[in-house]
């Protein structure tokens, strides 16, 4: 069905539907062409008086020509008119497109041109008008042309109700798609594709890292008894923890770090291994228990660049069957240059973590990791270049005949760490493989990238040929409906350095796949699998060895059927190339994988060959230009290529550049390729971009509109997530054709799924999106938005090569100088118009750059030449529309006139149109520009180029923001092609800005680009497209951004009449430059009158001028040409204030700010003979921040508004109405925790508030709770005031911190599934993975929060100790109070030139002082009433109520607490830390006092300091490392201006306390007390009060506070005071009206330690904080102690009474019986050289064991931070004690004891002495639970309980690696302090004093080779007594039987012989 809709178009209402024409398009595709005239319906389907003639045709979507008859189209000028238009407003609903442009259209258009030879006479475009931009998403360089809401200039009727049909739908305007209406009012190109500015290559240049990692500590490692270490591993850089003895949860706390200067890609492939080895010592390496790797990538992806405690799974890669070995605590954190990373705080982490929900995975990688085997399948290779000299080869050819391929490849790929290599292939250009690499790896990897590379072996070295990285994220997709990482088979293609061979390729590492490769080396095909192992299958090898087998062959044709495609490419202009590459004939080359390539493509890919068919480039066929047409011919005419432009001499523009003079004749190049088809990758890969494009446009445009403060950006936004949801729909429509495509691989196909789920669900979520756009949430979905932008881009990336892409080089003398490179898939032609690479028949301007490291730094910045190029890629069979794109107006010129070769396409271009125009550059100004020389300024001018000509402006000296204010003129310009396509495609203009030097060449500053607005002969100059409007430019330098131009551009046509009908070039030609015209009067800004006032307060700081020192400086302000200079400061050394304070001047700024010029800054030193030296500059390029704005005093509340500082908010409730009326009355109740955010309600300026706080309550409070307490519970203890010190405070208060940013986590990730849920509605599919882990997140925590029984319950319930807290702020104190600039703001003075980013010369080196003082602009005749207020000084101007600026006196005391994460300075990977104190002239160095061997030392010390402000105002704190010999280096040091936080408003000079006390642990530290400080503020404040009474109630201004009206002192006395209420108006004075502001709080604040050596990385943080007091003021008090509390003296008194159920280990020796010789073996953790052992209970056949014995383990305990703490020498060679911190845990082992080998490890338990299960009463309630935790048992604290004895299970894992109970053990801690051990003592083991009596034990239990007989004596005994009797009757039996046998005979013959 077609439906055409005619609307009546209105720019400002919706557009009214007029009538609809319906019709079904059958007949359409039987018949082909239909016409039809038909009347329209209205909507009531009723028949209206309209008619409407459409004609339709239809051609098959196959690419294939239909039965389209030539002459048809050849005069039918009308159908032109019409095919065009309809091709113009095509674009304008992307859901339009199928049916509005029959796909076939262009291939007629082509057509008809070839007839008319190009000449046609632009009846094709007669209709054109500015529509174009909807079919382009108004393609348009960055802030290029003139964005201005102005009317196209061919406004015909029919084309605006064409826009108003696809528009209407009686949208309303706010719903219309914006992005059409922004793209009519725009100048666009069709025929242009967008230039790129950036030019400097990025990748591949060397940066800093910093790889830190902290191995905190081991668990449940693997194995009995280890000796464990940790070996760490980054890269091939190695480092090892210490070793610790006889334990498998080892604690270590060590802390490396691993320095590299290396390329992100390198950096980011590196892997990072973590791994435990057992007992390893010099003489042997040890055993691997087990390992775990990520790369480095994988951790710089991570939030914040870093995992912080996370747990590392072990798994042993030699025996995968194993399961885990065990984990490792350990922060790991990358930092680049720049990166800060906040570390969570590390004050007392004792949260006994669950490693599950912690493990160091990222986010969605499940933690039951399974092996997997990852097959790199390698077939085969083609088109390798030669990498031996030719030298050899000939010999051979010479003697034996033989032509051999120069290169011996095989392919090498690197995986996780691993590496495989496939076989050599001797000598070949066309390997074939067919082998695969197997690595075995865990699954999913945590490594990112595999590298597959193509090396040559050599008998010296190999080198890599070419490199291909395989990202697994692009081939494998882990959600729902995923699938496992596969590829190919298919072809990937490799670059690097140009193709010819030499030595030493000085580009070898484009070849490693640094960098961008600037020449086709190889392809490869590849395939690669994965398949997840089933580990418990017995056949399995069980070792991850990488191996090599053999793969099995594919077909030729699964890679997709091989086709000719042809590259069309038209060579309009090259100019600007650079002059270095001196005047030889320049030619370009243009080449395809390895066609083209006549100078080194030695080795072509095979192709098929239908018939025989010469190679392109063998020996015959050198002659390629001079085509010898009979050759041809009998090819069946088949074209040879050419792909080089004819050599030709260029000719000078100017100092800089050369041009070539191709004039009317335009060179063209063609060349034809063999490919495999596999166009549809492309396809779909420019569908999502071009979604993405318009995307991204948008998302600029909507910026931009921010920025300018343009009105309703939040419309164009919803325009903008409109077009994405249609686009999206738009690409499951079209991508989904070819189904069943036979080449397509798995990758394909899933790929193609998993893009149209996302692409479905980013439709959807846009959709949802776009209702929710609101004018206050426009930047939350702008940053949405990004993310869509980063899918796409993401999603629209090929892993699957097919065509490779095209280079174009420029050769000067058969040499290669520069290159440009275009991706294939931007060339590729479609006919379905999403499908069309964006660059597809176009003119693109190409910048050519240098290969490889030559393009970087500055040697990047010069374009080495720039080209116009028409390019065109496609099947040779759709080759008929390749020339349908170029400017038209032209001849074709092909080689051969033979009639037979009409089909060649041509080898030039000969323009016969030319139109004649004159070019007008108004350039402004330039702003923010780099500094060229060493004084810190430029003398800059700018050199416009446009075709092959340019012009300079004037040079400017000593500016960065140069005012040229000049209009350049070119004249004569002659342009090729139909002019109306010049109005809509004019060339772009290039700007360069240059600084001048006296002597030798001009320094490049920057380049940007324009387009300029074109007025044809025919057009009126007038509004609204005339004149032009000024515009902002961003310039480039390489890729950083280098400044701003303002200019406009206007391109006039000269017509018949001559110049005549030009606008005339009038206004005033300025006298005094001479003949330069200024920018004429509509174009230059509207310019009001403005007052700049100056506050002049210092200079500090200021380094020498050419090695002489600054004596006499003086400031130079400028704007726009005026300015003021302030006093002369006599003597910088004495006193570097000015006496003069403020000074203004006038000036004329243009009234819209966006244009405001930027304020000059200027420093000049006044030497003798009134010389001036210029010291160093500052630009203000905004002056918006300064511009004062006079309040609007109609509103009501003008004087709070906006007061209501972002920081805290107080909750306001309204009071009894027994207050004074108006009054607001503010409770504050102490017991409501600080936890709880406090809301805000907004004040009047004219209510009252009052706030009081009651102590009262708290303690009934207090009283009922003990109350309550006593009956259940132990409570918890109120603190003891004498037992608190200030570090109770600070615990306390990190405490508080910590829990806070937990909340604004949890309120954040709130937010953020909200919103999730908000986009996702009905929407399930893409989030479940990320939800799952999510979900199980939320119930770990809230697992861990829940009070269950036992370990949860004194988590919620216990109620905090009542502890006075002060704020730590995790960052500086500056940031979080804007600097201290709330009026005195200061400047860095800049000297010498802006480096180049890369160079590392930072703004940090360029700073020669810094210039403090302020601004305030504004327009001139101020409203009357704002002088007038009380009080007003006019010196002062704006700047009122400013303190003197004399110098003053002032005791600087600063309190340093502690550092943390230094960076290790010793090579032992420690430092040895003290700290430095620089202020002025005083240089403090605690280096006696330095912590030995800590990078964590907890300094506690204060130190003051006295000064004199404004001289010695930067205090700088530095850690240094202490070294025995050789000087001490710095770790890092962090500077602190003091002077600005002494002036500052908020009152930095001593933090205010949250209470008041006069002694104790929180005394207030201020000379002044509360009630003075308030009534101080109030008097500087100019505001009423403070009015103190009743008691407990003070007024101030408008606000009431109320509070408690006594306080205790020292004595427990009681007595009234107001320092309580006053003390609460200061904590609330931000809420006071007009004067309000936050008051800094008693504080510590962490400052990053930063080293000059190693700009931009953290070396560390300091905790400290820095308190003031004016020498003319009473003194302060003391410093407050807050050195480090000492641990206290601690004895644990452990007595083993009995085991039971023990596991029977031995055998006995006689009788095989099962029996165990049990001892018990026990230490704390960090002592086990201390451990003790019981003796021996000998033969327990039970398990049961009798010790009665003591063990005795006094150790140090700091009890804040439950660490025990340990000094001990590290080694014999060291200096002195290394202090360990170690949590608290007693381990207790069961062993068996054997003589003659080594004692068997039976079980273990481990006992946190904060938090253990509390013992069993008896030996059969006492289970494997307790320990595991499965069973919830009460914990207790030996600190608290100090006697606790019970029965408790040891355990051993099994084979199967689970826990198995091996015995119990009773035992009773005894925990004493060492005063009560002394009083007390108890003897060791079983010892006097208090001894303990000997074991009852059974007699078994002795040796029986000591005591044989007893031993004997009990075998008799008890066990074989009656078997020894039965064998002792038996044997007197026999024994009988025998002495009768015996004495038988004898009687016998006694008898018969009667003797």
């Amino acid at each position: 069905m077609l439906e055409i809709q005619i609307f009546n178009y209105s720019k400002v209402f919706s557009n009214k539907l007029i009538g609809t024409f319906r019709m079904v398009l059958q007949k359409v595709v039987e018949e082909g062409h239909v016409e039809v005239t038909d009347m329209l319906i209205d909507d009531n389907n009723a028949i209206i008086q309209t008619s409407l003639c459409v004609e339709v045709r239809y051609q098959a979507t196959d690419g294939t020509v239909g039965s389209w008859d030539d002459g048809d189209f050849l005069g039918d000028e009308s159908l032109h008119e019409e095919e065009k238009d309809s091709q113009e407003t095509d674009g304008l609903l992307p859901g339009s497109r199928p049916s509005s442009r029959p796909p076939g259209e262009k291939s007629f258009r082509s057509k008809g041109r070839q007839k008319t030879k190009g000449g046609r006479d632009g009846e094709h475009k007669a209709g054109r008008s500015v529509f174009s931009a909807m079919k382009l998403g108004k393609n348009r360089p960055h802030k290029e042309e003139p964005q201005r809401q102005d009317d196209p200039a061919v406004l015909e009727m029919e084309n605006l109700d064409r826009l108003a049909i696809r528009l209407g739908d009686g949208l309303d305007p706010d719903s219309m798609s914006l992005a059409s209406v922004t793209a009519l009012t725009t100048n666009v190109s069709n025929k242009r594709s967008k230039p790129d500015i950036k030019m400097e290559p990025s990748a591949g240049r060397p940066m800093d890292y910093q790889v830190s990692v902290t191995v905190i500590e081991a668990r449940q490692l693997v194995g009995l008894n280890m000796d464990p270490v940790v070996c760490v591993e980054v890269g091939d850089d190695k480092k090892f923890t210490s070793m610790k003895e006889s334990t498998n949860c080892p604690y270590y706390n060590e802390y490396f770090v691993f320095d590299f200067h290396v390329s992100p890609d390198v950096m980011f492939d590196k892997i990072i291994k973590i791994s435990v080895i057992h007992s390893k010592n010099l003489l042997r390496s040890g055993t691997l228990v087990g390992s775990f790797k990520m790369d480095v990538g994988t951790v710089y992806s991570q939030p914040e660049h870093q995992f912080h405690h996370k747990w590392a799974i072990l798994s042993d890669p030699d025996d995968i069957s194993a399961g885990l070995k065990g984990y490792v605590k350990c922060d790991v954190a990358v930092m680049g240059k720049g990166d800060n990373i906040k570390t969570p705080h590390k004050a007392n982490e004792t949260d006994e973590d669950d490693i599950e929900g912690n493990l160091l995975l990222p986010e969605g990688v499940p933690p039951e990791r399974q092996w997997a085997r990852f097959y790199v399948k390698i077939y085969r290779a083609e088109g390798l270049p030669r990498m031996n000299t030719s030298l050899m080869a000939n010999m051979k050819k010479a003697f034996i005949g033989e032509n051999k391929d120069l290169v011996d490849p095989y392919v090498q790929v690197f995986f996780a760490g691993q590496k495989g290599k496939t076989s050599v292939q001797k000598s070949s250009y066309e390997p074939l493989w067919n082998e695969q690499v197997v690595f075995t790896d865990l699954f999913p990897p945590l490594c990112k990238r595999m590298k597959v590379q193509i090396r040559d072996s050599d008998k010296v070295n190999d080198v890599a040929i070419g490199t291909h990285f395989i990202d697994l994220r692009k081939i494998s997709n882990d959600g729902d409906k995923g699938f496992l990482p596969t590829l190919g088979p298919a072809w990937v293609n490799m670059y690097g350095s140009t193709r010819n061979y030499t030595l030493l390729d000085e580009h070898q590492d484009l070849n490693e796949g640094l960098g961008e490769g600037v020449s086709f080396r190889a392809r490869l095909m590849l395939g690669l699998a994965v398949e997840i192992l089933d580990t418990s299958n017995p056949e399995l090898t069980s070792s991850t060895e990488v191996q090599v087998e053999q793969a099995t062959p594919v077909s030729e044709s699964c890679v997709g059927k091989m086709e000719e495609f042809f590259l069309f490419g038209a060579l309009l202009e090259a100019s600007m190339i650079d002059r270095k590459n001196g005047d030889k004939p320049i030619t370009f080359e243009v080449t395809i994988g390895n066609y083209g390539n006549e100078v080194d493509g030695l080795s072509r890919p095979q192709r098929p060959r239908p018939r025989p068919r010469k190679e392109p480039g063998d020996e015959e066929e050198v002659d390629l230009i001079q085509k010898s047409s009979d050759d041809e011919t009998d090819e069946g005419g088949d074209l040879p290529s050419v792909s080089s432009s004819p050599p030709m001499r260029p000719q000078i523009t100017d100092r800089n550049y050369f041009h070539l003079p191709y004039l009317e004749r335009k060179p063209c190049i063609y060349i034809k390729s063999w490919w495999p088809d596999q166009r549809r990758r492309l396809y779909n890969a420019n569908i999502v971009d071009h979604v993405a494009d318009k995307l991204e446009e948008g998302l600029n445009d909507v910026q931009e509109m921010i920025k300018t403060e343009k009105s309703y950006p939040e419309r164009r936004l919803r325009g903008v997530l409109e077009e994405l949801s249609c686009g999206c729909y738009r690409f499951l429509s079209l991508a989904d054709k070819d189904q069943g495509h036979w080449s397509r691989t798995r990758l394909d196909r899933e790929r193609l799924k998993s893009c149209m789920r996302e692409l479905e669900s980013m439709g959807q979520q846009a959709k949802t999106l776009r209702a929710q756009v609101k004018w206050h949430t426009v930047r939350d979905k702008l940053r949405l938005c990004q993310n869509f932008l980063h899918k796409l881009r993401f999603l629209a990336d090929e892993p699957q090569h097919s065509v490779p892409d095209v280079f174009i080089w420029m050769m000067s003398n058969n040499k290669r100088i520069a290159y440009a490179r275009v991706p294939s898939k931007d060339l590729l032609f479609s006919t379905v118009e999403e499908e069309l690479g964006k660059d597809c028949a176009k003119v693109k301007t190409l910048f050519l750059k240098l290969p490889g490291k030559r393009g970087f730094g500055s040697a990047g910045w010069t374009v080495q030449a720039k080209l116009e190029l028409y390019l065109w890629l496609g099947l040779s069979k759709q080759r008929k529309d390749f020339l349908c794109g170029l400017p038209c107006g032209f001849e074709e010129v092909r080689a051969a006139q033979d009639p037979g070769l009409h089909a060649f396409p041509p080898i030039s271009l000969l323009y016969t149109k030319k139109q004649a125009f004159q070019l007008r550059a108004h350039m402004y100004q330039a702003r923010s520009l780099f500094a060229a020389d060493s004084s810190g300024l430029s003398d800059p001018f700018a050199r416009v180029f446009f075709i092959n000509q340019s012009q300079c402006t004037e040079v400017l000296n000593e500016t960065l923001c140069p005012t040229w204010d000049q209009m350049l003129v070119f004249d004569n310009l002659e342009l090729y092609g139909e002019a109306h396509e010049l109005r809509d495609d004019p060339p772009i203009i290039v700007i360069e800005i240059y600084d001048q030097d006296t002597m030798g060449k001009a320094d490049f500053i920057g380049r940007t680009f324009a387009k300029p607005l074109v007025k044809m002969a025919d057009e009126a100059y007038c509004p609204p497209r005339f004149p032009p409007q000024l515009e902002y430019y961003q310039i480039y330098r390489g890729n950083a951004t280098a400044g701003d131009l303002l200019a406009a551009f206007e391109l006039l046509q000269i017509g018949p009449a001559g110049k005549a009908d030009l606008p005339p070039i009038n206004g005033p030609v300025d006298v005094d430059r001479g003949p330069i015209m200024p920018v004429p009067m509509g174009i230059r800004p509207v310019l009001s009158k403005y007052r700049i006032e100056v506050l002049f307060w210092g200079l500090r700081d200021l380094k020498r001028v050419n090695l002489a020192q600054v004596d006499r400086p003086r400031v130079d302000i400028e704007c726009a040409g005026k300015g003021v200079q302030s006093s002369l400061i006599p003597n910088y050394k004495k006193n570097p204030n000015f006496n003069t304070l403020v000074k203004w001047f006038e000036v004329d700024l243009p009234e819209n700010e966006l244009l405001h010029p930027p304020l000059n800054i200027r420093v000049v030193d006044c030497r003798a003979f009134g010389r001036y030296t210029l010291v160093g500059s500052h630009t203000v390029s905004s002056l918006r921040r300064f511009i004062y704005r006079p309040p609007d005093r109609s509103a009501p509340s003008w004087n709070t508004s906006g007061r209501l500082l972002q920081g805290r908010r107080v909750l306001y409730s309204a009071g009894p109405s027994s207050h004074p009326t108006g009054e607001v009355v503010v409770n504050m109740e102490p017991e409501v925790p600080v936890k709880k955010l406090e809301t805000v309600v907004k004040l009047d300026a004219t209510s009252d508030a009052v706030i009081k706080v009651d102590v009262a309550d708290e303690e009934k409070e207090r009283k009922k709770k003990k109350k309550k307490g006593s009956s259940e519970e132990p409570e918890e203890e109120e603190p003891d005031e004498s037992m608190l010190d200030w570090w109770s405070k600070y615990f306390a208060s990190i405490d508080t911190m910590k829990e806070q940013l937990r909340q604004q986590e949890a309120s954040g990730t709130d937010l953020e599934e909200k919103e999730e849920m908000d986009n996702t509605e009905g929407l399930k599919g893409p989030m479940k993975g990320k939800e799952k882990a999510r979900a199980a997140k939320e119930e770990r925590k809230k697992r861990t929060q829940s009070p269950g029984p036992g370990q949860g319950s004194e988590a919620p319930e216990k109620k905090k100790p009542k502890i006075d807290e002060l704020k730590v702020y995790p960052k500086e104190l500056e940031s979080e109070f804007d600097s201290f600039e709330d009026w005195l703001h200061t400047f860095n003075l800049l000297r010498g030139k802006t480096g180049d980013d890369e160079d590392g010369a930072t703004e940090e080196e360029r700073i020669v002082g810094r210039f403090k003082g302020s601004l305030c602009v504004y327009k001139v005749p101020l409203p009357e009433d704002v002088s007038r207020e009380a009080g007003y000084d006019p010196t002062y101007g704006m700047f009122q109520g400013i303190p003197s600026n004399d110098p003053i006196n002032v005791l600087v005391r600063v309190y340093v607490v502690r550092a943390t994460d230094l960076h290790p300075a010793d090579i032992n990977g420690k430092a040895d830390p003290y700290i430095a104190i620089r202020l002025g002239k005083t240089d403090i160095r605690d280096k006696e006092n330095y912590i030995s061997k800590q990078l964590n030392p907890v300094f506690g010390k204060s130190f003051d300091i006295e000064a004199s402000f404004p001289m010695e105002s930067l205090l700088t704190v530095a850690v240094y490392d202490w070294d025995l010999v050789g000087t001490d280096d710095l770790i890092g040091e962090t500077k602190i201006d003091l002077e600005n936080r002494f002036y500052s408003k908020h009152r930095a000079t001593c933090g205010i306390a949250q209470t008041y006390s006069t002694h104790g642990y929180n005394i207030w530290r201020d000379p002044m007390k509360p009630s003075q400080i308030l009534t101080r503020l109030c008097k500087e404040g100019k505001v009423d009060g403070p009015h103190f009474g009743p008691p407990g109630r003070v007024k101030v201004s408008n606000r009431v506070f109320t509070g408690p009206s006594e306080m205790e002192d020292e004595n427990g006395q009681r007595k009234p005071t107001e320092e309580h209420v006053a003390l609460l108006a200061l904590r609330y004075w931000e809420d006071i009206p007009r004067v309000g502001c936050r008051l800094v709080p008693e504080h510590v604040e962490t400052r990053p330690l930063l080293n000059p050596d190693k700009p931009g990385i953290e070396q560390g943080r300091l905790e400290l904080w820095v308190d003031m007091f004016p020498m003319d003021m009473p003194a302060p008090g003391t410093p407050l102690d807050i050195s480090p509390r000492k641990p206290k003296k601690y004895e644990l008194r452990v007595i083993v009474w009995n085991t039971d159920e023990v596991v029977l280990e031995d055998d006995d020796f006689f009788t095989g019986e099962k029996s165990s010789d049990i001892f018990v073996r026990g230490w704390l953790k960090g002592q086990q050289e201390d451990k003790q052992d019981t003796d021996v209970h000998y033969h327990s056949l039970t398990g049961e064991g009798n010790f009665n014995w003591r063990y005795l383990f006094p150790f140090d305990y700091l009890a804040a931070e439950e660490k025990i703490v340990i000094s001990k020498k590290e080694s014999m060679f060291s200096w002195d004690e290394t202090e360990y911190k170690v949590p608290a845990r007693l381990t207790l082992q069961i062993w068996d004891a054997d003589h003659f080998s080594a004692d068997d490890f039976l079980g273990a338990i481990e006992l946190d002495l904060n938090r253990f299960p509390r013992g069993a009463k008896t030996a059969k309630q006492c289970s494997m639970e307790m320990a595991t935790g499965e069973l919830d048992v009460p914990l207790v604290s030996i600190f608290k309980q100090k006697r606790v004895k019970g029965w408790w299970p040891l355990l051993a894992r099994n084979e199967n690696d689970e826990f198995e109970l091996t015995g119990k053990v009773e035992a009773e801690l005894h925990l004493l302090t060492a005063e009560e051990a002394e009083k007390n003592p108890v003897g060791l083991a079983r010892n006097e004093p208090d001894p303990l009596e000997k074991p009852n034990r059974p007699d078994t239990a002795f040796v029986w080779f000591l005591n044989p007989l007893k031993s004997i004596k009990y075998l008799i005994c008890t066990q074989y007594k009656w078997l020894i009797i039965k064998i002792v009757l038996a044997l007197l039996g026999l024994l009988m039987l025998a002495l009768f046998l015996y004495s038988l005979p004898g009687y016998m013959v006694k008898k018969l012989l009667g003797a």
